[in-house]
């Protein structure tokens, strides 16, 4: 890596990280420790690597995140939400910690953080097609998390070919667009990165699930992307340089989304 992870870019700043103890979460959390910040660590595996503190929790439960809300101090400058399952977990699991629970966190979290506080989702390449989902985004707006299962039922939204994980991520990137200004008035902007597929743990579940688009993907990729090619782009968006950037979804797919875009309109 060059000198720029030893950028004072975070200096001072307490930044939240969930999903902590792994993969792109993990490296997002050693980076951010890196550039100066004061790294808050969340996850349902114990590890206390690269953070100053940290809190286990279960980010399916609803009783859970009330919880770690009410135990994290005030004073927050950014969260990075992280923390997901792949879509090999149970459909209404994969709904409740990538959508459902990171939405009840991230509401609870507003009045403990301070005025100009940057919140980044992590949302997928999974996610590009969020625009032909909008009526089950609709319909999901008000769905409790004790209520999910029965949402996933009403919406057929299973297991099969990865849709509880595609579903999970369409409907974080339509938040995060419709939340472009919900806090402007304190300054507090959110923003989605949308990774291809990455190598971590958890990329193996990826090429179970999605089988055949998975084998093309890989076809036309030069090769999967790492948690050190995400957590920098995690990192310029908690900064104070991107206090502009609301509402954005960024891929960070090696060019995955552009190349889509360009086979849809014949470029």
């Amino acid at each position: 890596m060059g000198n720029w992870e030893t950028a004072p870019l975070l200096s001072g700043k307490t930044i939240v990280v969930t999903g902590s103890s792994s993969g792109i979460g993990r490296e997002t959390a050693r980076l951010c420790t890196k550039m100066g910040a004061t790294v808050l660590g969340v996850d349902v595996t114990k590890a206390f690597e690269h953070v100053e503190e940290f809190y286990r929790a279960d980010l399916s439960d609803p009783r859970t995140i009330d919880a770690l809300i009410d135990v994290l101090p005030s004073g927050i400058d950014g969260i990075a939400n992280i923390a997901g399952l792949p879509p090999t977990a149970p459909a209404e699991k994969v709904l409740a910690v990538n959508l459902f629970g990171l939405k009840r966190f991230t509401i609870g979290m507003i009045p403990h953080l301070n005025n100009g506080a940057s919140i980044v989702n992590l949302a997928s390449l999974a996610g590009f097609g969020w625009p032909e989902a909008v009526a089950a985004i609709r319909a999901c707006e008000a769905v409790d998390m004790d209520d999910v299962a029965t949402f996933a039922r009403d919406h057929d939204i299973t297991n099969e070919r990865g849709r509880s994980y595609f579903f999970s991520k369409e409907a974080l990137i339509a938040w995060t667009l419709q939340n472009r200004w919900t806090w402007r008035d304190r300054g507090i902007r959110m923003n989605t990165v949308s990774p291809g597929p990455v190598d971590t743990p958890i990329l193996g579940d990826f090429l179970e699930t999605l089988g055949a688009r998975a084998e093309e993907d890989a076809r036309v990729m030069d090769r999967p992307g790492t948690p050190a090619d995400i957590a920098p782009v995690v990192a310029f968006l908690l900064s104070d340089m991107t206090a502009w950037i609301r509402g954005t979804n960024i891929p960070v797919d090696g060019g995955m989304s552009s190349n889509i875009l360009c086979e849809m309109h014949g470029l």
